[in-house]
């Protein structure tokens, strides 16, 4: 049906291969099994409505581009045989000698990949289907740029949006929070072999055409932030004190998560260690300057959200929360750099 652009009505069979096949409003129309009137009202609402079906099965015939051709198959297929071979190799080798310290079990970067010199701009993204697409054409149309979108647990149309605006997506299978979709791209990154990778929001309030100062900046930082700090509350401004004292880190904004990170970077940042925090502000920070790279910060204006509200500053009691876990976060494994 996906290859000749039919969508789709299939039994919600959780768990199983037919729902990773026919997903829920993207190329097919998910019901209770065993439920003939939920079977019947799913038919006729796609035979009264055309266009539904139509993009119903133009998505489901491009995924069937993109993954399920007889060639597309038999590549992951050797590429999950390559893999095994390897961790083969490799649990053998770790089995002989000792393992190597912490901060070098990071995945090694390519450097002689063609995508070495091109920047991958990672979109984490819960239910931002009314602004994403825009995000992604503003973030492609730069060049250099490719935009990967980490779906965490959409309920709405998010993916298939970011699909039909040319963003690759990667769907996490479990919600894993801001940090964790931004790490899920990092990694993506170094796997791949990109040259560096841009963090933004999918909300809108980051502005794309900010790329190549943040890019340019990069030529003389490891780690740049774009700060906007008038776009601070007074809840907001009074946390970015309070861990400006604590800290030492006199960043205007540490809370942007409109950043730019350079292949050292991400090889730091998709190791272990940074999958123990929460969210991408101080204790990122706190761990690039522990391990001696270079931050900058560039002045960018913000546009207000076009969805949804922070998850940290949306309430006194979530502030409360955000700063009693980062505060213990600082103490316990960074002491605040004497001042000169």
């Amino acid at each position: 049906a996906m290859r000749y652009g039919k969508p789709l009505v299939a039994s919600n069979l959780a768990g199983s291969g037919v729902t990773y096949v026919a997903r829920n409003g993207q190329n097919a129309v998910l019901v209770t099994p065993e439920d003939v009137g939920a079977w019947r009202a799913a038919l006729l609402t796609l035979a009264q409505h055309p266009a539904q079906r139509s993009l119903l099965g133009r998505l489901g015939h491009e995924r069937f581009q993109r993954e399920f051709t007889i060639d597309r198959v038999a590549g992951r297929l050797r590429s999950l045989y390559s893999l095994v071979l390897r961790m083969r190799v490799e649990d053998h080798r770790a089995s002989s000698f000792p393992a190597a310290p912490a901060e070098e079990q990071v995945p090694a970067a390519r450097p002689d990949n063609a995508l070495a010199g091109r920047i991958l701009v990672v979109i984490p993204a819960l239910n931002e289907a009314d602004c994403i697409g825009e995000v992604i054409a503003k973030a492609r149309a730069h060049e250099g740029v490719d935009v990967l979108v980490i779906d965490d647990g959409s309920t709405d149309d998010t993916a298939a949006i970011a699909m039909l605006g040319g963003a690759a997506v990667i769907r996490a299978p479990l919600w894993q929070g801001a940090w964790g979709a931004i790490q899920t791209g990092i990694r993506h990154a170094v796997r791949r072999g990109y040259g560096a990778v841009v963090t933004m929001d999918a909300d809108g309030q980051h502005e794309p055409s900010y790329l190549p100062q943040l890019i340019a900046a990069g030529q003389d930082a490891d780690v740049v932030i774009a700060a906007c700090p008038s776009r601070g509350s007074r809840m907001r401004h009074v946390a970015w004190w309070y861990f400006r004292f604590l800290t030492g880190l006199a960043f205007d904004d540490l809370t942007s998560g409109f950043r730019y990170y350079n292949s050292r970077a991400c090889l730091l940042l998709a190791a272990e260690e940074a999958t123990l925090l929460d969210y991408q502000d101080v204790g990122v920070l706190l761990l690039l300057r522990h391990a001696g790279l270079t931050i900058g910060e560039i002045p960018v204006s913000m546009n207000a959200r076009r969805s949804g509200a922070s998850r940290v500053f949306s309430s006194w009691w979530t502030v409360g929360r955000y700063m009693v876990e980062t505060t213990l976060l600082a103490l316990a494994r960074w002491n605040r750099p004497a001042r000169k």
